[in-house]
């Protein structure tokens, strides 16, 4: 007698049952699919009891005769394609024909369906899977699933659903994919006969903003690229909406639901240094590609996709996505106008010693990404900000034309405010004779504060100095640019014999860097030469610091050797919170910070600048 029989069909959909209908949602995910490839305009989703109890979903779409009917739930029963070449071209979102199969076995299911030229519908009912009633009803044009008691003939499954709030999660995130993707359906939806949403209107900002937050759109940054090879556009989050886990990152192929790893890890990398540690960027994107260059018969899911090229859809991908964010203002707060401009007074002599006392080298006078801040910092008029004219004396003194009496008191009020605060803001420096107030302030020694046209703008001392650092150390690598300067005497430093494999393994990428490093003994580093940026005294404990850097970026991060390097270099080196900077070393600071390509925040993701408007102040002292 032979050991291996066939087994019956019914055996067999269970089974399938299992690839294909995972959870409630599984559910709900393939019905909306059907509901899309039928044409349909207005899709209905009713759910009770998470799910367990009921799943329907009503659609206006083409609706079926009595033959499809019948056919639909069969296994390996679709509309969708007819012969395998057609599996090279798949348009629709459906194509397997299991699914409906799968459902009807391991439920009560219900289908109800009319096309629009007949006078009566459809009407069947299946019981695991088996046929048990089969006529004519009145309906409506389009068709109508109803999914009862799920799972209630494979207890094991049923068992091992989870909660309710868990359930219906996936449930709402499944029907919110499908929303956000096809604006121009109205969808309405219903939780054990509450109703959660109609949307009538194809407007994809409201449909954002019930999901995410009031405002949310508006805070958005837009993708839109079109070329020979796909197209993509959408919409990505500011580093300020970043979240811990990747569910509110929506990728659609063809605007078929997706989770591919490689986008992720594109979109990921293309953000870079904007992102804080293991958090990751909102995301709404629709790739369009030749059907022909992907497969997306990977998996019963039919969440997969595979790419004919992926070198070069990963390629393009990271490409547009960081060219969108990275010519974006990313400073924590809105404002639009730029800096007050420096005084001409600040030579070259005195910029040149400031860089030295700070570190720095020299740089282009022209920011990049943010050219138009720049020069408005550099050329714009100092702003009175009052009522009145404005007028500059021969010294250079800036007056409002009014009355005598508010001239001489506001004249008064300025020189005894200032004379008030310079001690302690700007390491007691006071303008010369005919030159007008600084504007630029030091906040406990931590923070600067610049006045601009449109408010103030508050700067971390310590993250924007690593910035600076961090592109400087960088390029300095990438290009193989002299930088050491020697010392006039050696320093020596004992590691331990974990700090030591470490060194081993980066001592030549820190000898790119500007480091002339030797070794005495087992574990001892001799430091006989620095980058030139390096503060003065503090050689030996900065490369100490370093390495223990490194390695905790190396174990959180995952980061490639070089950028790890630059990182731990820059942020050990940094002017630290509480040093006190002169005025014109604050000067120079804003400067080499808006020479770089990214100065809205630090290597590792905190913010630089914070910038607040006169209209928020003004709503701040209710005067709006």
């Amino acid at each position: 007698m032979p050991s291996i029989t066939r087994l019956p069909d019914i055996v067999a959909n269970k089974i399938s049952a299992g690839e294909v209908v995972q959870r409630p949602a599984s559910v709900v995910k393939e019905l909306l699919e059907n509901a899309i490839d039928a044409g349909a305009t207005r899709i209905t989703v009713s759910i009770k009891d998470a799910g367990k109890q009921l799943v329907q979903v009503i659609d206006n779409g083409s609706g079926m005769d009595e033959e499809d009917a019948l056919r639909c739930v069969e296994r390996f029963a679709t509309s969708k394609i007819s012969s395998a070449e057609e599996l090279e071209a798949l348009s629709t979102l459906g194509f397997r024909g299991e699914a409906l199969a799968s459902i009807s076995t391991v439920s009560h299911f219900e289908l109800r369906t009319r096309r629009d030229d007949d006078g009566v519908g459809i009407h069947l009912r299946y019981e695991g899977g088996k046929l048990s009633e089969q006529g004519k009803t009145a309906c409506e044009p389009g068709t109508m699933v109803s999914v009862r008691n799920l799972f209630y003939n494979v207890p094991a499954r049923r068992k091992f659903l989870k909660t309710n709030a868990t359930e219906f999660k996936h449930i709402f995130e499944t029907v919110k994919a499908q929303v956000l993707a096809y604006p121009e359906i109205r969808w309405q939806m219903f939780n054990d006969d509450e109703e959660l949403f109609d949307f009538r209107s194809s407007d994809i900002h409201e449909r954002l903003n019930f999901f995410f937050g009031d405002h949310f759109a508006a805070s958005l940054v837009e993708v839109h690229e079109d070329n020979d090879f796909l197209s993509l556009h959408g919409y990505v989050g500011k580093p300020s909406m970043q979240k811990r886990q990747k569910n509110e990152q929506y990728i659609y192929i063809n605007r078929r639901v997706v989770q591919n790893r490689m986008l992720s890890q594109a979109l990921q990398q293309a953000y870079g240094e904007l992102l804080i540690e293991r958090q990751t960027p909102f995301a709404l994107l629709f790739v369009g590609i030749a059907v022909q260059q992907i497969d997306v018969n990977v998996h019963p899911a039919k969440l997969e996709v595979k790419f004919e090229d992926e070198r070069s859809v990963r390629s393009m991908f990271y490409t547009i996505i960081k060219k969108a964010v990275r010519t974006q203002n990313f400073s924590p707060d809105v404002g639009s106008e730029g800096f007050p401009r420096r005084d001409q007074r600040f030579s070259q002599e005195q910029s040149e010693q400031n860089d030295a006392k700070l570190g720095f080298q020299a740089v282009p006078s022209a920011a990049s990404t943010t050219g138009d801040l720049y020069r408005d910092y550099r050329d714009g008029i100092l702003e009175d900000n009052t009522s009145g004219k404005t007028v500059v004396s021969e010294r250079g003194e800036v007056f409002s034309q009014k009355p005598d009496l508010f001239r001489g008191l506001e004249r008064e009020l300025r020189r005894s405010d200032y004379e008030q605060t310079s001690t302690g803001l700007v390491d007691g420096e006071r303008p010369e004779p005919g030159q007008t107030d600084p504007k630029i302030w030091q906040l406990h020694n931590k923070y600067i504060i610049c006045q601009i046209k449109t408010g103030l703008m508050l700067i971390d001392q310590h993250v924007a100095h690593e910035r600076v650092l961090y592109e400087r150390a960088v390029d300095i690598m990438d290009n193989n640019v002299p930088n050491a300067q020697q010392l006039l005497f050696p320093q020596k430093v004992e590691l331990k014999p974990w700090e030591f494999e470490i060194y081993e393994e980066i001592c030549g990428d820190l000898r790119r860097l500007g480091f002339n490093l030797g070794t005495l003994g087992v574990r001892t580093v001799m430091i006989e030469g620095v980058p030139q940026d390096m503060r003065n005294g503090s050689e030996a404990y900065i490369l100490q610091d370093m390495i223990q850097e490194y390695q905790q970026n190396a174990e959180k991060l995952k980061l490639e050797k070089r950028e790890n390097l630059a990182k731990s270099y820059s942020c050990r080196n940094a002017i630290m919170s509480g040093q006190k900077l002169s005025l014109e070393e604050m000067r120079s600071l804003i400067d080499r910070l808006f020479a770089t390509k990214m100065p809205y925040v630090c290597p590792h993701g905190r913010p630089v600048i914070i910038r607040i408007s006169l209209d928020q102040l003004d709503r701040m002292f209710g005067r709006k």
